[in-house]
């Protein structure tokens, strides 16, 4: 899991897999960002190959956090088709600004 800031929007990029062994150190790191003030989140999934029931709770859970800041925003990014195909499954294309790229995500926030 990586994270950096990009201006005053913070990047979180999880690598691998989002799965139950590993949902709780993305809830943390997800955690940790807004705890330190972030409002604006990118989750950047370019890394990330493949995400369960307990990762899908977990970015779940990062939207509602972000919309509960004063301006807040949450948006992903770089789903590959794999990721995509479970978000649509799960109906979350509908809940989240979604993007091609890191620049596409970024842009949102201007």
């Amino acid at each position: 899991m990586q994270t950096e800031k990009r201006g005053e929007v913070s990047v979180i990029r999880p690598t691998g897999r989002i799965d139950s062994a590993t949902a709780s150190a993305f809830d943390r790191t997800v955690n940790e960002v807004f705890d330190s003030g972030a409002r604006w989140v990118v989750l950047d999934m370019s890394q990330l190959e493949y995400i369960s029931s307990a990762g899908l709770r977990g970015v779940l859970i990062a939207g509602k956090k972000a919309r509960a800041l004063p301006g807040g925003k949450l948006v992903l990014c770089a789903l590959r088709e794999q990721i995509r195909e479970v978000f649509e499954i799960s109906g979350f294309l509908a809940i989240f600004a979604i993007t091609a790229d890191l620049d596409a995500a970024l842009r949102q926030f201007e």
